[in-house]
């Protein structure tokens, strides 16, 4: 299960209204505002993929200017990941692949570039 908090930004002229539709959502869970339009809220899902979803619900709520997650956490994901880097090898195999031409190697560090929703279902089938 992850569990990510969620910074919703709004016009003060609007919040009540984006406060009331986020108290009614089942994608999260209100937790507090202030009076300069920020909301904050807790979204949940079984992978990176399910939450990516619900964000975007969040993002498609009237007047809301953006919803940006803050802090996101996944104990069964981390310990998954962390026995995987522990058993790997410490350089990937494609780096050793003396005909590995640079134009073939995808760089995935870009994230204003990058699918989410596509990287989170890769993300989410990752064998553990």
């Amino acid at each position: 299960m992850n569990i990510s908090s969620i910074v919703v930004q709004t016009l003060p002229k609007y919040l009540d209204e984006v406060v009331e539709t986020l108290k009614n959502t089942p994608e999260c869970d209100y937790h507090l505002h202030d009076e300069k339009g920020r909301v904050i809220v807790t979204i949940e899902g079984e992978g990176v993929e399910q939450e990516l979803k619900k964000l975007r619900v969040i993002e498609a709520i009237p007047h809301v200017i953006s919803a940006d997650m803050q802090m996101a956490y996944s104990e069964d994901e981390l310990d998954a990941h962390m026995q995987q880097i522990e058993n790997g090898d410490a350089v990937p195999k494609m780096l050793n692949d003396h005909d590995l031409k640079p134009e073939d190697i995808i760089y995935n560090g870009d994230l204003k570039k990058k699918d989410l929703e596509g990287f989170a279902r890769q993300f989410d089938k990752t064998k553990r």
